[in-house]
């Protein structure tokens, strides 16, 4: 000990007591200020991480609206996902505790909503004139995320491969054949064209067997 205790002075550090029951006891030398102060810093960023959960409470009417039921259920998302637990209630007036349904039914569409990010801890049960549901979150729940540019699978965006030059799914198109129908005027050419060749012919052969005409 009375060495390690000159060989700290030696080097202007201090020598720390690690384990004093050890035999022979262990020490360390080191810069104890600066021990105290980066575990200090520690303790202050795992402070500083640390979230502090609770149980948030969210109320509905039976009768509520569609804008008030998505605002207020947005609310509950939020708290989900900030780690709270959130209580629901539902709470009855005057005859609509005749018509416990009705506060099931907006429980139901409640945990629909956020079934991606939260569990139904507490199911629905009636406490005096309220019904409550306990939800927490759930970190196994994974919401979809649509793809970035949209595409569904196997749909291609764009010019369409039928038309595009040189894709391999194109099928060439049969060329148009031309009009079958023949032309009026086109029809009668021929047909004056031969019966003025026979003419002549005729005329020919009637002059070569009439030699007294010359």
């Amino acid at each position: 000990m009375p060495e390690a205790l000159t060989i700290a002075r030696q080097m202007d550090l201090d020598l720390v007591e690690v384990a004093a029951e050890a035999n022979p006891p262990v020490c360390r030398i080191m810069d104890f200020n600066r021990f105290k102060y980066e575990a200090a810093q520690r303790a202050k960023e795992s402070r500083r991480k640390a979230t502090s959960t609770g149980i948030k409470e969210m109320k509905y009417r039976p009768k509520i609206g569609i804008g008030d039921f998505d605002t207020k259920t947005r609310q509950v998302a939020r708290f989900l996902g900030e780690g709270h637990k959130v209580k629901i209630t539902i709470m009855f007036r005057g005859r609509e505790m005749s018509h416990p349904e009705l506060g099931k039914k907006i429980l139901d569409q409640v945990a629909e909503a956020v079934a991606g990010i939260a569990k139904v801890e507490a199911a629905p049960k009636l406490d005096g004139r309220n019904m409550i549901m306990v939800l927490a979150p759930d970190r196994r729940g994974q919401v979809r995320k649509p793809s970035p540019n949209g595409a569904q699978p196997g749909r291609s965006h764009g010019r369409s491969a039928e038309g595009s030059p040189g894709s391999p799914s194109a099928e060439p198109r049969p060329a148009e054949a031309p009009d079958a129908t023949p032309d009026a005027g086109d029809s009668l050419e021929p047909a004056v064209a031969a019966v003025t060749a026979a003419s002549g012919d005729a005329g020919q052969q009637s002059s070569d067997s009439n030699p007294a005409g010359n």
